[in-house]
């Protein structure tokens, strides 16, 4: 599995994860690679608080995974993209992952084929499915305003809204294969040449909407985002965004304005970024105090 054992001409996919005190989850993540693909994988754990504890490193050698402290916390997109700058030549795929995801069997060598049967297709996404068995909404549209601001202003209000339902994309399946606006960045196979057309990650997204602004770039670019439910995960949950929650909601709002300040970025169109500000601003105000 590990870089050391493979060589670099032999490796045409790899699987990168970033830790951030990820050490309880890691294991399950790392146990479940090898049932993924019956080819030569390398993986690649990104750790973003190395200092003082060294049981990340440990698990990942012995995994035969690759061990890479970053010394500070770039964030998930800024620790994914260093992550990938070590990978040989030879890689083609990219499996972009969080560590509290247990790759089902099989499930990268279906990613694959199917990014395989056409050039076009940027990234490919599984079902992901929550730790109690349901299905988590992980291939959407990219937010559109009418969309985003209904979603944002009625979600918590009124859970069944048209604009949410629209937003996470309600009517998936676990059947039918599909193009979509974005694929959930929590398990997310990327075409290498793709993502380093784009430079990767956006690091100015420092948590949350990384993955909606690659899914977007990659459309502009001309490149599909496939939806495949022949290949299945399972994710447990964020566990390393659980520790404060105040601070998490500032940075899911801060992103989504990020996000949509770009790709409304004309200059005419300033009054609808000054409108989308302050109205993120009093949601995320609003949120936090509710949870007090």
């Amino acid at each position: 599995m590990s870089a050391e054992r493979l060589p670099g001409n032999e490796v045409r996919a790899a699987i990168v994860t970033v830790s951030y005190g990820s050490f309880d989850v890691l294991s399950g993540f790392l146990d479940s690679v090898d049932a993924a693909s019956t080819r030569p994988t390398m993986v690649v754990v990104a750790d973003n608080v190395p200092a003082g504890d060294t049981r990340v490193a440990e698990l990942s050698q012995r995994a035969g995974a690759t061990y890479l402290p970053l010394g500070q916390n770039l964030g998930y997109g800024g620790a994914i993209n260093a992550a990938v700058a070590t990978l040989p030549p030879s890689v083609e795929w990219i499996l972009v992952s969080n560590p509290d995801v247990s790759l089902g069997a099989g499930s990268l060598d279906t990613l694959i084929a199917t990014g395989d049967s056409d050039p076009r297709i940027g990234s490919v996404g599984p079902v992901v499915l929550t730790a109690e068995g349901g299905v988590y909404p992980s291939a959407r549209s990219v937010p559109s305003l009418r969309t985003g601001v209904g979603h944002a202003l009625f979600v918590n209000l009124w859970v069944d809204n048209p604009w949410t339902r629209a937003y996470r994309n309600d009517t998936e399946t676990t059947v039918e294969r599909r193009d979509a606006g974005w694929l959930s960045g929590s398990c997310v196979l990327v075409r290498r040449s793709a993502f380093t057309e784009l430079e990767g990650f956006d690091t100015g997204f420092f948590m949350y909407f990384e993955d909606v602004d690659l899914g977007y770039r990659l459309g502009k670019l001309g490149y599909r985002n496939v939806y495949e439910p022949a290949a299945r995960v399972v994710h447990t949950g964020a566990h390393s965004t659980t520790s404060d929650s105040g601070r998490m909601i500032n940075a899911h709002h801060d992103s989504a304005r990020r996000f949509l300040n770009k790709k409304y970025a004309g200059w005419w169109l300033w009054p609808i970024r000054v409108t989308l500000t302050i109205g993120l601003r009093v949601r995320s105000a609003l949120v936090r105090r509710s949870l007090r």
